[in-house]
């Protein structure tokens, strides 16, 4: 039986002695490397899309991945988004892959970026979803710094905080939450204390390295870069994307219609055939 992101076991790897919770299944027949998965703000495995993952899954591996004590992983969650894509970066050795992909979607953008910068070798191609740069805009909308830190999040509060605001993008972001429910033995939710950890890793990130240039790091990136978000991004504003655009040296933006952070989700059949064409091309 081949597995899909409703059945592929929780497998854990250990890394300096703490056990980090991972998923892979894919085509294993393809000369195209695994497409490692960094999630957002506590999210873990249970938080991506099954349509996205196992639609990428056909023309390759997907590894899923929660960071240290986020989730179902163990030991103290990480206050620095460079010691988080260093925490990556070892999970990918530590599994014997030379080479992946590597998706980042919000906080896992973060991440995606500094293990790129961090650890070049290991990554072929990159994708950003709904992210933003080091030092970028932090101006989020009004009421994201309420419903974004809520013990249990209510769907209304995940349709605010993700999806566009007409009735259709709503719609999309509830058939989305209804899908992201569909697996029997979901992950655990995160704790308060990576909550916690996670708000200080994104106020240090956010902070600006260099006003007269800001972004001079993002230049460091040569891997090919694909960027997804939102035409009005609440969480991480849109101009972020604009930003990393301008300056990752090999990159594309595509910015989806009446969408949100969460354009991936609103949209998955329009995502998969975009993202399909720039891993294979």
């Amino acid at each position: 039986m081949t597995d899909t992101h409703l059945t592929a076991p929780t497998r854990f790897v250990e890394v300096n002695g703490d056990q980090f919770a991972y998923r892979r299944w894919g085509n294993t027949t393809t000369d195209q490397p695994p497409l490692f998965f960094l999630q957002h703000f506590r999210g873990g495995m249970d938080h991506w899309d099954p349509l996205m993952t196992d639609g990428l899954a056909a023309g390759r591996e997907v590894i899923l991945f929660n960071g240290r004590g986020v989730a179902s992983s163990t030991g103290t969650p990480r206050t620095r988004i460079e010691d988080m894509a260093d925490d990556a970066a070892a999970v990918i050795r530590a599994l014997g892959l030379r080479q992946v992909d590597v998706l980042g979607f919000s906080l896992g953008g973060f991440q995606a970026q500094d293990l790129t910068r961090r650890h070049p070798e290991l990554v072929r191609k990159l994708m950003l979803l709904g992210t933003g740069p080091r030092g970028g805009n932090p101006d989020s909308e009004p009421g994201v710094l309420e419903r974004a830190p809520r013990p249990v999040p209510t769907v209304e509060d995940f349709l605010f905080l993700f999806f566009g605001a007409s009735e259709a993008a709503k719609q999309a972001g509830r058939d989305f939450w209804n899908r992201r429910h569909q697996r029997a033995d979901q992950d655990p939710p995160s704790s308060p204390a990576v909550m916690q950890a996670q708000i200080e890793a994104n106020m240090y990130y956010l902070a600006k390295p260099d006003p007269k240039a800001p972004f001079a790091h993002l230049r460091e990136i040569r891997q090919p870069t694909f960027i997804l978000n939102g035409v009005n991004d609440v969480m991480i504003p849109t101009i972020n994307s604009w930003h990393m655009v301008q300056n990752i040296p090999n990159a594309q933006l595509f910015v989806y219609p009446d969408a949100g952070h969460a354009a991936q989700f609103q949209y998955p059949e329009r995502f998969l055939k975009h993202a399909i064409q720039f891993l294979g091309e």
